[in-house]
């Protein structure tokens, strides 16, 4: 067990952040799987801006990381491109 107030303070701090990334992170990965479940071209266009912002947001505040997000935008440009 921790000895100070500060250590138990951010024993606090990072289990709420750690929720709040997996969250974030399962949000995510909710929405590449239901986006490779869309056949129309039209609709995976529409999609895959909001796609993209969301992965690269992710990114960003390091909750992925930035290969993965890189990876992760590659495929499902790739699956987009392959509907017809």
């Amino acid at each position: 067990m921790a000895n100070h107030k500060s250590a138990l303070k951010r024993i606090r701090q990072n289990e709420a952040r750690k929720l709040h990334n997996r969250y974030y992170a399962k949000t995510m990965r909710n929405a590449v799987r239901k986006f490779k479940r869309i056949t129309d071209k039209s609709e995976a266009e529409a999609q895959l801006p909001k796609l993209t912002a969301m992965i690269d947001k992710l990114a960003k505040r390091r909750i992925i990381h930035k290969n993965k997000a890189g990876n992760l935008k590659s495929k499902i440009a790739k699956y987009m491109n392959s509907l017809s």
